[in-house]
């Protein structure tokens, strides 16, 4: 099979062997892959990965050991856990200390033809879902992720803080629940499709120098100078959702969080059943955010897309 294999230093399309699914694993042929900002890092040195790229995916099985399974079309979770570990037996396997990611940590990924994943991991798609809105359904769930970490009132004035792909579905589906809302970002054009669907904004330069205080700030601009403008936006007492990941060392100075009382809640991968309802309801469809799709082999192009000032999704079909 034709695979997107990164070797610790360049990524090449290379042909690899179908992988074989383990007792009570599902093959799954991959339709649309979608390339993440943590594939980027992954290309920078983030987590030392080497493997098959890619997290963000939809495909149609072709083995499984639910013959009933056979055919569907599927979307799966990430995380690979051990299932018997103390995090596993509390239902937090996504923090199993034993675990594999799927196209980040020891566990190929899927940006290549076919994929496996335990039976567990996967999901149908509900009717009426398309595959190019089921293939949002991983960083869907990650913004689905603060619903299930806060208590998100109707009363609070909540900052997100960045105008990309995660940035946009975390003010989608926090607006579902509050509708005071409020997106700060750099690109016009991207911050005019959350004003399409009832979400305010501003550009950097109109937020400005603002005293404008916020219950909740949502970091989500992968950059380091994001965490200061959220220390900066939060009010006392408050809580900073950080969405970001960043390469390399960065300064850290923890006196704001202490003397505010500020609670930092780290926030990562989300549940795939909630993500997939909203997209059933058609409560978030997120085609408006892709830039653009190409076959596999423009996976160069695809990339270089990826990483325009202006690109937001970019989707890879096999």
């Amino acid at each position: 099979m034709k695979a997107l294999h990164f070797d610790g230093q360049k990524l090449a399309l290379v042909e690899k062997p179908t992988p074989r699914p383990k007792s009570g694993e599902v093959l799954i042929r991959v339709r649309y892959a979608g390339i993440c900002n943590t594939d980027l890092e992954i290309l920078e040195g983030y987590m030392g990965f080497t493997g098959t790229i890619g997290h963000e995916f939809v495909g149609e099985v072709t083995q499984a050991p639910d013959v009933n399974l056979l055919g569907k079309t599927v979307v799966g979770e990430i995380n690979i856990s051990c299932g018997r570990c103390e995090f596993c037996l509390q239902g937090l396997g996504r923090h199993c200390p034993n675990r594999t990611v799927l196209g980040i940590l020891g566990k190929d990924g899927a940006m290549a033809e076919y994929l496996t994943l335990p039976l567990s991991n996967v999901h149908v798609v509900p009717p009426g879902v398309s595959e190019l809105q089921a293939v949002f359904t991983e960083p869907l769930a990650a913004a689905c992720e603060i619903t299930e970490q806060l208590e998100i009132l109707s009363d609070y004035r909540i900052l997100v803080i960045g105008d990309g792909k995660l940035a946009q579905l975390v003010a989608r589906v926090l607006a579902l629940r509050n509708d005071r809302v409020l997106v700060v970002g750099k690109h016009p054009s991207k911050l005019d499709l959350l004003k399409k669907v009832g979400i305010a904004t501003l550009t950097r330069s109109e937020f400005g120098e603002s005293r404008q205080q916020f219950d909740l700030v949502v970091e989500a601009t992968g950059s380091w100078d994001g965490w200061a403008m959220a220390l900066q936006a939060v009010k006392p007492r408050g809580f900073v959702v950080l969405k970001s990941t960043y390469v390399g060392e960065q300064p850290f100075n923890p006196a704001p969080l202490v003397i505010n009382e500020i609670t930092m809640v780290g926030s990562r991968c989300g549940p795939f059943t909630p993500a997939l309802h909203l997209l059933r309801k058609q409560a978030v469809d997120p085609r408006d955010l892709i830039s653009a799709v190409f076959p596999l082999e423009a996976w160069e192009e695809a990339f270089n897309r990826a990483q325009e000032a202006d690109s937001l999704k970019v989707l890879l079909e096999f």
